[in-house]
């Protein structure tokens, strides 16, 4: 072989290296973190170290609009189907077999499946809480946290690849996230670089119970001796000059404790627990040196996860696929004002934050991390159904820094992923048509001009009932009665206006019935399968 062969022949097969090393089609990376408040994270006014996350936020965009579904469960459904989670029967529809046990119909399969032939490999790290199991429903790889989210120090029930994942003396549930995202990130590297990846990584951080490393812990000791009030003040202060907010700071609201009611439990977290958000300053020295050191943990806990994060981006840059990844950060609900005791239960005697303890965030400081806005986690006030979503593709987004306003929700991350990744739902599953779903892809809002329209989002979770068309935005709590609220003026949801608009009142509601209407039919319908080629129109099909 001459000299200019040997040229030739090392360029071309250099080329073909570099465009496997170097898929067109973008990777993506979703991050879900488990009840994070809306400004828990530095990039949303919040006073956590989160610079890994803040860095995502200044290079891509940050939206102050964005909603989830109030759960855990009924989120992750929206997140990985497109649908509101009652159309797929993963949050509670009257009549039907449905809530955190429902079972998906046949036509809505998992962002995952419609990836994979377009092309995707897919990888699971962390919580699933879907219906299934990851390698049956498109994932080529899963460490899945089952029964583990009892304690973050323990892994019983987390598997690899159906596998009992091995514990170390240092195990860390949020640590064991990022090993394993990031050990399929490199295992694909190594095989398959000339594949895109799509990369699922959920957190159970900082889900209750509070649990973090010392050290951790130990960074935050002093931050909250001032007390929830002090420290909501100064998150909105923040938010207020970022231009996140431009709402007034809600009052919190003193006779509203956990969602689900558990006496026995909070005894046995002993005298300095509190059930309510009373002001600071009726609490004895006791109680605030104990609550004080919970807010401490639940920090940490946000701080453990950055961290994490940090070496997750830092596998991505080292594979060199890190300017073509889309990046999306969100939280599956706003921050728990839950209290229980579960798994091995609660040592007073214990350093707070260890393996012994089962501590719960509870309504005072749960209210300073939904600052700036009212209720928790399962209600679908502000406070419970806003998340921080950030994304970040340098590749794709012209519009880095820049705030969107725009109303979006999780069951838009399936279109813009699709749309990004070139790749479409198939008119049909498994004989069943797939029908049309309500997200829209964001993907405009990454042009600095770009933005995205809802004619109206809409929830249900425990008969919290909601719907937003445009800036109006019609609640209710449980058998409670509907309020109306302006959120161009008022995301705080402090002035009523329901008696000032009896008219708007009553077409919002009209409204959620109608919508609420299409979504039972739908849950209740699989729709039958298409006749198989031949076969004479009419006749009906075994299904």
């Amino acid at each position: 072989m001459t000299p200019s062969l040997r040229l030739c022949l090392w360029f071309a097969v250099s080329c073909c290296a570099l465009a496997a090393a170097e898929p067109s089609k973008p990777n993506v990376l979703v991050i879900l973190a488990d009840d994070l408040g809306f400004s828990d994270l530095g990039c949303y006014g919040g006073e956590i170290a989160t610079p890994n996350l803040d860095a995502l936020a200044r290079g891509g965009v940050r939206f102050t609009q964005a909603y989830n579904t109030a759960r855990c469960w009924s989120s992750r459904a929206a997140v990985m189907t497109g649908y509101y989670a009652q159309e797929v029967r993963r949050d509670t529809v009257p009549g039907i077999a449905s809530g955190g046990r429902g079972v998906r119909p046949a036509w809505a399969p998992l962002l995952s499946d419609f990836l994979r032939p377009a092309g995707y490999r897919t990888y699971h790290a962390g919580k699933w809480h879907i219906d299934g199991k990851p390698l049956e429903n498109g994932f080529d790889h899963s460490f899945d946290i089952g029964t583990g989210q009892n304690n973050y120090f323990k892994a019983p029930g987390n598997t690899d690849d159906g596998v009992p994942n091995v514990q170390t003396p240092d195990y860390y549930v949020t640590t064991a996230a990022a090993d394993h995202a990031i050990k399929y990130l490199k295992e694909h590297a190594a095989k398959f670089g000339g594949q895109p990846f799509f990369q699922y990584l959920c957190f159970t951080s900082p889900h209750f119970p509070l649990q973090a490393p010392a050290a951790d812990i130990a960074k935050y000791r002093d931050t909250y001796t001032k007390g929830w009030n002090a420290v909501a003040a100064e998150r909105h202060a923040r938010l207020t000059k970022l231009g996140i907010t431009t709402n007034a700071l809600p009052a919190m609201e003193r006779d509203v404790g956990p969602p689900y009611a558990f006496p026995d439990d909070i005894a046995k977290l002993g005298p300095n627990e509190v059930n309510r958000p009373v002001p600071w300053s009726e609490l004895n020295e006791a109680q605030r040196a104990f609550q004080a050191a919970k807010m401490a943990i639940h920090a940490a806990m946000v701080d453990r996860m950055d961290q994490e994060i940090g070496r997750v981006l830092a596998q991505l840059k080292a594979m060199g696929v890190f300017e073509n990844t889309l990046i999306l950060f969100a939280s599956d609900n706003g921050a728990s004002a839950e209290m229980m005791v579960r798994g091995d239960g609660h040592d007073q005697a214990a350093p707070m934050g260890s393996a012994a303890t089962f501590l719960s965030l509870g309504p005072g400081w749960s209210s300073a991390a939904n600052t700036p806005f009212r209720r928790h986690k399962t209600w679908v006030h502000e406070g419970g159904i806003s998340t921080p979503l950030i994304a970040h593709w340098p590749a794709g987004i012209a519009a880095r820094g820049e705030l969107r306003r725009d109303p979006v929700h999780l069951v838009d991350v399936v279109p813009t992923v699709l749309e990004v990744a070139a790749a479409k739902k198939p008119a049909t599953v498994k004989g069943f048509a797939v029908p049309a779903a309500p997200g829209r892809s964001f993907v405009p809002t990454f042009a600095h001009d770009g933005g995205v329209k809802h004619e109206s989002l809409w929830w249900l979770h425990e008969d919290n009932r909601a719907i937003r068309v445009g800036d109006w935005k019609l609640v209710a709590l449980a058998k409670g009665e509907w309020e109306l609220y302006d959120l161009s003026k008022d995301r705080g949801e402090s002035t009523n206006l329901a008696a000032a608009h009896p008219d708007k009142v009553r077409d919002l509601a009209a409204a959620w019935s109608a919508r609420f209407d299409e979504i039972k039919k739908l849950a209740f319908t699989d729709p039958p399968p298409e006749p198989p080629a031949g076969a004479k129109k009419g006749k009906k099909q075994k299904q």
